[in-house]
C-alpha cells in the first residue's frame, strides 16, 4: 500500500482560505489558523446579513412611503389597505421608488387608489 502525500491538496485548501481572508487585520490575513477562524466568522456574518439586508430595505421603503403618503393627506396603513383592495399590484419597493423619484406619479397613484 502506497502512502498518500497531501502537499498539493492541503496547499490548495489553505491557499483558498488565505485568498478569502486577504485584507483582514494582522495575522488574520497571513496565518492560516487565524485566517480560517476569521473566514468562518465572516461567512456566518455574510449569511446572517443577507437576510438582515432584506429586513432593513423593507423598513426603509415603509418609511419613504409613509412620508410621501402623509404629504398627500393619508397615512401608510390607509394607503396600503386601499392598494390591497384595489386592482393595482404595486409592491413597497416600487412605491418607495415612485415616492422618491416621481412625486407627481405617487400622488396620482394615491388619488386613484383612495377614490376606489
Amino acid at each position: 500500500m502506497a502512502r498518500v502525500k497531501r502537499g498539493v491538496t492541503a496547499r490548495r485548501r489553505r491557499k483558498k482560505v488565505l485568498e478569502r481572508a486577504s485584507g483582514y487585520y494582522s495575522s488574520g490575513s497571513r496565518a492560516y489558523i487565524h485566517a480560517r477562524e476569521k473566514n468562518d466568522r465572516g461567512m456566518v456574518f455574510a449569511y446572517r446579513d443577507r437576510k438582515v439586508r432584506k429586513r432593513e430595505f423593507r423598513a426603509l421603503w415603509i418609511v419613504r412611503i409613509n412620508a410621501a403618503a402623509r404629504l398627500n393627506g393619508t397615512t401608510y396603513s390607509t394607503l396600503m389597505n386601499a392598494i390591497s383592495k384595489s386592482t393595482l399590484e404595486l409592491d413597497r419597493k416600487i412605491l418607495a421608488d415612485l415616492a422618491v423619484n416621481d412625486a407627481a406619479g405617487f400622488a396620482a397613484v394615491v388619488k386613484q387608489v383612495l377614490q376606489a
